[in-house]
């Protein structure tokens, strides 16, 4: 049984204009798998429906086996501690040190104080800034904040954690250190679906790619490279 599957998704924003069309695809528990394609092309609008952020037009979306379409108000927030996402824009509090940004997932779950403080250096440590635990975002680079957004992200255990576009706003060193992470993250059993334009790291991984242009999935290739 696939983790996620998509089937035959239609997304319109508006009458007519299908930024998802007929889309369907599975992702296995495990696998870490790159979606590519122009902006537009639908990229994003596959996270917020994964996240239920959105529901599309038609079509289904499983999730473990279970249609999250039929997941209520109530139970959203419970799904959405299985998927976690790292977004373009780190969506850091600039009041907040590291530690705290981090700790903030774990609180709107209502984790003990004890939880808190033994998960957070946990993670941290596996994003590699047990030493910047103590600093705020200001005092960070690009790369680091985005380490912090994905510490954030790990900090439920997520069985699958989503990266849209993380590379988009940090150099090609610090994105290069990112994608390290989301490898070491993969290894230890958590799927990866990461959005991207980065095409020197999706040629360089030679993972699954899936394409979508103009709202049709066109390629699904493993070992692929971002065209082609």
């Amino acid at each position: 049984m696939a983790q996620i599957s998509f089937i035959n998704v239609i997304k319109e924003y508006e009458a007519g204009f299908k930024v998802l069309d007929d889309v369907s695809f599975d992702i296995d528990q495990g696998e870490f798998v790159f979606i590519v394609g122009p902006s537009g092309a639908g990229k994003s609008t596959i996270v917020r429906l994964l996240t239920k952020e959105e529901q599309p037009n038609s079509g289904d979306i499983l999730f473990n086996g279970e249609s999250i379409l039929n997941v209520d108000n109530t139970t959203v927030p419970e799904l959405r501690r299985k998927i976690g996402v790292v977004f373009q824009d780190f969506k850091l509090l600039d009041s907040k040190n590291v530690f705290e940004n981090v700790a903030i997932a774990l609180e709107v779950a209502e984790a003990s104080e004890e939880e808190i403080k033994s998960i957070v250096p946990n993670v941290l440590s596996m994003v590699n800034l047990t030493d910047k635990m103590f600093k705020y975002p200001k005092q960070l680079s690009g790369g680091e904040k985005q380490r912090v957004s994905i510490a954030r992200a790990l900090a439920h255990e997520p069985d699958v954690l989503i990266a849209d576009e993380p590379t988009g706003m940090i150099d090609p060193d610090s994105a290069d250190d990112v994608v390290a992470i989301l490898e070491k993250i993969n290894s230890l059993g958590t799927t990866i679906v990461m959005a991207t334009h980065d095409q020197a790291i999706v040629n360089k991984l030679k993972k699954r790619v899936i394409r979508i242009e103009e709202g049709k999935l066109v390629s699904d290739k493993v070992g692929g490279k971002y065209r082609g």
